[in-house]
């Protein structure tokens, strides 16, 4: 496996680095204000080339090979800018499942960053099993009427749109009976609670409460009771870390901490370097495979587990060496910590990879 650039990504590497090179300092990158600040951040990238680059170029990207986006997030880190905001895996759900008509409405707005959008799936008794969501959607006339809560939903109290699933079936078996609906963020009915993190952070996860809030039954994606389909495209295709850009951050952020150790690691951050190292090259791997044309279902639960033990590896590392007085390393250990249970529990994933790829329990 050759891991060198083409020219063609060499010269782009070095547009990038000269770009970014005039960025330094410009964006937050952590706390409420990156939260704050992040739609211009987007907006920025997207304004210089730099996003949505391995996206459909009739809704706004380049139709680049996704190497590009792994060189867009090395040079990110590296250059110690905000990461790219994460966003894939909405437009491969919707990509997969929307009509022509709402792909040509609403995928411009979300790669070019004029508008804003978030994920409504898990509920606070429906996250890693969410098939159990009791959000529902009734229909009335052209319309269908929402009543329920969400939860973990990043961004919710900046989004323009919502890629909400709801039971539109109750008598379904409960994963037929869901339907995916875009539902806008700004209509009455919709109520707002900010989640503070243990971090400190306030601005990046919120409740959503829907009562009686309203979508036009022609921004329904797919048909009625695809929406689990939905769900696991978009689901699958969240836990790729290739598609995230942590694995050059976590590389990044081992190297500064061996920087502050006199004599030996301590063992923490001896394994974090190697734990780092290994999902490097996992996602280059991955990366090759995508460039031959190899799709991935269930294995995105094998990547999801690597990247959770990784993240968790570095921070430990960071507590080794930094223990509790460094706050904005303290914070990425406890942020660290939820890294099992967002976007499906380690326990789902391993449940996932022992049932569907091990086949094991059939």
């Amino acid at each position: 496996m050759d891991f060198r650039d083409s020219p063609e990504e060499a010269a782009f590497r070095a547009r990038l680095r000269t770009w970014l090179a005039d960025q330094a300092g410009k964006f937050p990158t952590s706390g409420d204000e990156y939260w704050a600040r992040q739609g211009e951040w987007h907006q920025a990238l997207y304004s210089a080339g730099f996003f949505g680059l391995s996206w459909p170029k009739k809704y706004g990207g380049q139709d680049l090979p996704p190497v590009f986006d792994v060189i867009l997030d090395e040079e990110l880190a590296v250059a110690g800018c905000p990461p790219r905001p994460s966003l894939g895996y909405l437009v491969v759900g919707l990509g997969h499942h929307a009509s022509d008509e709402l792909c040509e409405r609403f995928l411009p707005g979300m790669i070019d960053g004029t508008e804003r959008w978030c994920q409504g799936f898990s509920e606070p008794g429906a996250g890693s099993d969410l098939a159990s969501l009791t959000t529902t959607a009734t229909r009335d006339g052209d319309e269908y009427v929402i009543h329920g809560h969400k939860v973990w939903t990043s961004y919710s109290d900046v989004a323009d749109w919502c890629l909400l699933l709801a039971r539109t079936d109750p008598d379904a078996p409960r994963h037929r009976g869901i339907s995916a609906f875009i539902v806008s963020m700004h209509q009455d009915g919709i109520e707002q609670r900010p989640l503070k993190m243990i971090s400190g952070v306030t601005k990046e996860f919120g409740q959503v409460l829907f009562d009686g809030a309203r979508v036009p039954a022609s921004r329904m994606v797919g048909a009625p009771g695809e929406g689990w389909r939905v769900a696991m495209t978009v689901v699958g295709h969240e836990r790729e870390p290739s598609t995230l850009g942590f694995a050059a951050r976590y590389g990044k952020l081992v190297r500064q901490l061996a920087k502050r150790v006199d004599g030996p690691p301590p063992q923490d951050l001896a394994w974090a370097a190697v734990q780092s190292e290994m999902l490097r090259l996992h996602v280059r791997r991955r990366l090759s495979e995508q460039l031959d044309g190899v799709s991935h279902g269930s294995e995105g639960s094998l990547d999801k587990l690597l990247m959770t033990w990784v993240d968790q590896s570095v921070g430990h590392a960071a507590l080794a060496v930094a223990d509790s007085r460094d706050e904005e390393l303290l914070g990425s250990y406890m942020y660290s910590r939820a890294q099992s249970v967002m976007g499906g529990t380690s326990q789902i994933q391993k449940n996932i990879i022992a049932s569907r790829i091990l086949g094991l329990g059939v």
